[in-house]
């Protein structure tokens, strides 16, 4: 049997999340925004929920195509409030747009949105040396800082705990236990 982080249950897209995607570093702009955005879309739910709704939420979404989404109006936030397939919170879907207009300006000025985010890092991934899932905080000082730094640059939905996640699904955080066979 393969050890993995006492948090996976016996979903297979959470077996699968965890074992190819958790804390894997990434530096494509455009898996960079789809992860904040569902990261976004979690918050409140369970993360199998997201899992479970990705697939629905990438096609309604347009591949999380950033360059599109920032040009959604109210006429297609309402379309997306009619799709029971996705998370239908209002809050959300013009959360996700004003980031993708944000995100595009990131890009502007740092030449990519994987440029700015690194480099708030150093490119150095935190590796973190936890034995059991509680020991994993919900936040940390770096995720304040970025927090912070996110919502200075217009950035929305992006308290420290989310910014957490976001960071492990990214992989500038690795938080797989020490008896991780994915660590």
């Amino acid at each position: 049997m393969v050890q993995r982080c006492a948090w996976v249950h016996d979903d297979s897209l959470e077996q699968q999340y965890h074992d190819t995607k958790w804390c894997r570093p990434k530096h494509d702009d455009q898996q960079l925004f789809m992860w904040l955005i569902l990261e976004i879309m979690q918050a409140g739910l369970s993360w199998v929920t997201i899992l479970h709704k990705q697939m629905a939420m990438q096609t309604a979404f347009d591949q999380f195509d950033y360059r599109l989404i920032a040009h959604y109006d109210e006429n297609k936030i309402a379309e997306l409030m009619q799709n029971a397939q996705i998370i239908r919170n209002r809050r959300k879907l013009t959360a996700m747009v004003n980031n993708a207009q944000v995100f595009l300006r990131v890009q502007q000025q740092f030449g990519s949105f994987d440029h700015y985010l690194w480099g708030l890092v150093d490119n150095q991934v935190q590796q973190n040396s936890w034995s059991t899932t509680t020991q994993v905080p919900a936040k940390s000082p770096l995720s304040e800082r970025i927090a912070i730094q996110f919502k200075q640059l217009g950035f929305q939905f992006v308290g420290p705990t989310i910014i957490y996640s976001y960071l492990q699904a990214v992989g500038v955080i690795n938080d797989h236990q020490q008896n991780c066979a994915f660590r």
